[in-house]
């Protein structure tokens, strides 16, 4: 792809990974603006951030990847980058992936990074959390993919004009993937490996019922106007 690309990394506690991953996404894509979103973190990421980002950004206080991402995209929003790529600080993206990103853009509006589930490293309750969700999904908003919760994503610059996601934490990318969904825009993937080594902030919980009530939030609206 020809378009300028926009990188958007929210971190949190990642001041022992952050600098390879964005080392791996300017050897993947040297041209790339790389937009780091501290998250309020007690460590020195954001002093990492400041130094190996084009655009660093901190958060005065931890609210979550959610609001970390609409943070990034505002900011990716002040450039003229028709393709804005999000990752993970903490290591689970390989960046050198990204090029596999973009080109599965190619006939659609937003590419995910889909990793295999069976046999793969992924803990067992993500592996249920994100087959269900996936089901739920397609349910909702007619988008039909194995992986729904990876958060290594491409995306037309119009899809994060137009589609307000709401939530601060995980859903909010849930909520994204379902509103592009009903709002027509075309979803595609590329196969990425499943890496699984640094500790997640994904709290297995709390974060699971915040994704499941956004999913059914999306359910009851959509019966109501087919009701209607």
């Amino acid at each position: 792809m020809s378009e300028a690309v926009a990188c958007v990394i929210p971190a949190y506690r990642a001041e022992t990974t952050l600098a390879r991953v964005v080392d791996g996404v300017r050897s993947a894509l040297p041209d790339a603006r790389v937009i780091v979103v501290d998250d309020g973190s007690p460590d020195a990421t954001p002093t990492v951030a400041a130094s190996v980002a084009d655009c660093a950004v901190c958060l005065p206080r931890n609210r979550g990847k959610g609001a970390a991402l609409r943070t990034g995209f505002e900011h990716a929003l002040r450039f003229p980058d028709e393709v804005v790529i999000t990752l993970d600080a903490d290591g689970q993206h390989d960046p050198s992936f990204a090029p596999a990103l973009l080109a599965a853009l190619d006939g659609c509006d937003i590419a995910i990074g889909q990793r295999a589930r069976a046999g793969s490293s992924m803990p067992l309750p993500r592996r249920m959390t994100n087959a269900m969700a996936c089901m739920a999904i397609a349910h909702v908003a007619g988008i039909r993919l194995s992986d729904t919760q990876s958060g290594f994503r491409a995306f037309r610059r119009q899809v994060i004009e137009r589609v307000k996601a709401f939530g601060d934490r995980y859903e909010f990318e849930t909520d994204l993937l379902i509103r592009a969904g009903q709002a027509g825009f075309r979803v595609g993937h590329a196969d990425i490996p499943t890496v699984y080594g640094a500790a997640s902030h994904f709290r297995g919980v709390s974060d699971t019922a915040l994704i499941v009530k956004t999913i059914w939030a999306h359910r009851k609206s959509r019966v109501r106007k087919v009701g209607s």
